[in-house]
């Protein structure tokens, strides 16, 4: 079965930021050795970590529990989550952990999943963060191709940017598009704010906030 064009340029797009990424790291490589390992190095290398996570989403005419599930362990990555991709349809993932960097410190995690429930499909992705002086970009990307109809496939992102002034608080902007729920808009935007308590994060995201019907959503996630 042919791809579709829009699902073409998302793998070129992909591909390139992952190959710039592997680029630059490798140039960092051979710029200097690398240290000799510690023990405390090894120790990160093979500790597990784990978070878990609930959104709330309060939109029009549905409300609805998004929880998600994390697993990382050296380059390996875990995920599971549900009502993400849509409603009453879970998904489980494996990737692969990239990271980097000193000024501006880079993480990249490529990603393939399967999706089940009202929606059937594969799903590859990436999820990928920046962060520089006291400004952090976070992105999670995901095409599903539906395997009971090709036409329901669908192009899936989420993207924070925001300004982290102290260590406990940071405040910017989101953009997500989503299938979950139904909204006049394709690409919705909106406002976020959180703040960090220990090994908890609590954090209240306002999209469409323009509109006449504005969507909230509300996350709380605990590392451990």
């Amino acid at each position: 079965m042919a791809l579709s064009r829009q699902f073409q340029m998302w793998i070129v797009r992909s591909f390139a930021v992952v190959a710039a990424t592997v680029v630059l790291a490798g140039g960092n490589c051979h710029a200097q050795a690398p240290p000799a390992p510690t023990a405390a190095t090894e120790n990160t290398k093979t500790a597990w970590s784990f978070s878990a996570s609930a959104y709330t989403y309060i939109v029009p005419d549905s409300n609805y529990v998004q929880p998600n599930f994390n697993a990382d362990r050296g380059w390996l990555h875990l995920e599971a989550r549900y009502n993400y991709e849509s409603l009453d349809t879970g998904s489980i993932w494996f990737g692969y952990n990239f990271s980097g960097g000193k000024t501006v410190q880079w993480e990249l995690t490529p990603i393939i999943g399967g999706v089940f429930g009202d929606t059937t499909g594969i799903a590859p992705g990436f999820k990928g963060s920046l962060a520089w002086w006291k400004l952090e970009l976070y992105s999670e990307n995901e095409y599903v191709a539906d395997t009971g109809n090709h036409e329901d496939s669908f192009f899936y992102n989420w993207s924070e940017l925001t300004l982290v002034p102290v260590d406990w608080f940071r405040f910017g902007l989101v953009t997500q598009r989503t299938r979950a729920y139904k909204t006049d808009r394709d690409i919705q935007r909106g406002l976020v704010a959180g703040v960090s308590f220990k090994r908890l994060n609590f954090t209240g995201y306002a999209f469409n906030p323009d509109a006449d019907k504005p969507s909230f959503v509300f996350a709380v996630e605990m590392k451990f």
